[in-house]
Parts: C-alpha cells; sequence; structure tokens
C-alpha cells in the first residue's frame, strides 16, 4: 500500500498538490466561463447563473476537497475500507448532484455543443444506459483484486476515481441535468432512482456477512478507530447500504411528492416567502413603533 507503507501515522499531514491544482483550475473555469462566456450566451436580461447554482458549485467544491485529501482520503486509501466506501459515497451520490445542477444550460451546451459529443450524450444518458454503466462500474469497484491493485498503484487509483465520478454523473443527468430533453418526465424518475439502490444491496450485504476479510491490502497493522479489519468490513457494507439507499430514498420520496402533487413545491416556496415576508413585516412594525415612540418622563426631564 503505497500510503500506509509511507506513512505509519494516519493523522500525519499529507498535502495532496494534485487536487488542490484540480480545485484551482475548476474554479477558474467556472469563474471564467460566468464572467466571460456567460454575456455572450445568455441573452440580456436573463440571469447568467443562479445564486442556488453558485452555492451548488461551492458545495460540490467542498465535496471534492474533503473526500479527495487529507486526512479523510489518506484513512480511505491505507487504513480503513469503511472510510474509503464514504469517499465513494461522496464521489458518487452527494458531489455529483451538485455539479449538474451548479451548471447552466448555456454552459453545458457550449462544452459538448450540437454535434458527435451531443449524440454520444444522448446515448450515454438514456437511463437504462446510465443505470447500467453506474451499476457496472459500482461492481467493478469493489472487485476485491482491483481494490488491492488500487491501493498499490497510484495511476490506477486516480483513475477509478475518475471513472466513478464519470459514470456518477451519467446516473445522475436523466435526472437533474442541465439539459430539459434529456431528462425523465416525473413518473420515471422516482422509478429510476430507486433502481439504481437495488444493486449497491449485493456487495453491501456481501461485504456484511463475508467471512473473513475480503480486501487484504487493509489488513495493516495501524488500526485507526480501534476497527479491526472484520469490523471495518462490516462498517463499509453498512456504510454502502444505508448511506447510499437512504440518500436515494429521499430523492425518491422528493419526485414521488413532486409527481403527486405539481403544487407542491411551489406551495413550500410560497409559504417560505409569505413566513419571510412576515418576519419583515414584523421587524418593520416594531421599528416603526420605536421611532414613534416618546421617550421617558426622565428623559424629558432631562
Amino acid at each position: 500500500m503505497f500510503l500506509a507503507a509511507a506513512y505509519a501515522d494516519p493523522w500525519r499531514f499529507v498535502a495532496n498538490p494534485e487536487v488542490y491544482l484540480l480545485v484551482a483550475f475548476l474554479v477558474g473555469a467556472y469563474v471564467y466561463s460566468v464572467r466571460v462566456l456567460g454575456p455572450r450566451a445568455v441573452p440580456a436580461g436573463q440571469p447568467i447563473v443562479t445564486r442556488k447554482q453558485i452555492g451548488c458549485f461551492i458545495g460540490a467544491m467542498v465535496l471534492l476537497v474533503a473526500a479527495s485529501t487529507w486526512p479523510l482520503h489518506q484513512i480511505a486509501e491505507g487504513y480503513l475500507y469503511s472510510v474509503h466506501m464514504l469517499q465513494h459515497m461522496m464521489l458518487s451520490y452527494f458531489m455529483p448532484p451538485l455539479v449538474l445542477m451548479a451548471t447552466p444550460e448555456w454552459l453545458l451546451r457550449i462544452l459538448i455543443g450540437t454535434g458527435r459529443m451531443y449524440r454520444v450524450a444522448q446515448v450515454l444518458t438514456r437511463p437504462v444506459v446510465a443505470g447500467v454503466i453506474f451499476n457496472t462500474i459500482v461492481i467493478v469497484t469493489h472487485i476485491p483484486g482491483v481494490v488491492n491493485a488500487s491501493t498499490s498503484n497510484p495511476y490506477l487509483h486516480y483513475s477509478l476515481h475518475f471513472l466513478v465520478v464519470f459514470a456518477a454523473l451519467v446516473m445522475w443527468m436523466p435526472v437533474l441535468g442541465p439539459f430539459p430533453e434529456l431528462q425523465m418526465n416525473s413518473m420515471g424518475k422516482p422509478i429510476y432512482l430507486f433502481l439504481q439502490s437495488v444493486i449497491p444491496t449485493v456487495p453491501a450485504a456481501w461485504l456484511t456477512a463475508a467471512e473473513g476479510v475480503v480486501y487484504r491490502s487493509y489488513l495493516t497493522p495501524v488500526r485507526v478507530f480501534g476497527l479491526s479489519p472484520t469490523a471495518d468490513q462490516q462498517w463499509a457494507g453498512a456504510i454502502m447500504k444505508v448511506g447510499g439507499s437512504m440518500f436515494l430514498w429521499i430523492m425518491v420520496i422528493w419526485y414521488f411528492f413532486k409527481r403527486s402533487d405539481p403544487t407542491w413545491e411551489e406551495g413550500t416556496r410560497l409559504r417560505r416567502r409569505r413566513a419571510t415576508a412576515a418576519e419583515e413585516l414584523t421587524y418593520q412594525q416594531v421599528t416603526q413603533a420605536f421611532d414613534a415612540s416618546t421617550p421617558p418622563v426622565e428623559e424629558q426631564l432631562r
């Protein structure tokens, strides 16, 4: 294991300059796109980017840094497979939706155009194709030989992370991608997301019920948090089964209610606006009453 062998102390700080450079590049590219390309691509009077998109982009970058740098990255790759599983959850379930929601439609159309790349995107993001790609990568990244090899080969390690993120982006595109024409209808989205939660339960159950240690590369003498290799493996299965499935089921419930009552989401936003307006009105009333009030008798006598 290239990390565990080099750093006997799992909590020793280890810099990841490649991640810092990647994040700096992504931030710079996003800012350049919004400030330079946006005004040329978006008609006057329309927003180039929304606050929600900016917030999603910041959230995605925070998750990328957290999952790919010290301490989570070093512990995940050299000491605990359960933390490795958490890392993959962040890179496949939590970060990709934020990336897609942060990407304006006009920006993605500039990036892939309307020719061959767009046709490839149409094929890859078909629900069946996207689901097969994502779940295939999920299965492959849990094969013992692949996992053991990735902990000693940094090139394979980063290639697998790239495949995980790419497959996740493809999987999420039919649900909340920037292109409306590539999204599924409101009835298909919850069904699609529910099916995505089924396949990962297979390796999760296997990890939880397996006798003995599946991944030999995590048989390190240094035990973080005092977890034994078997307990670590069981925690990894629980994180995959509960964490990933729960997140997808929350999305399923969200889209189910959204489809059942098309006015539900708008009603929720309206109630929030009314509550905010009520709070502001109350504050204004208090301020006006305070300004209009007469000073106390003691102050008048002075």
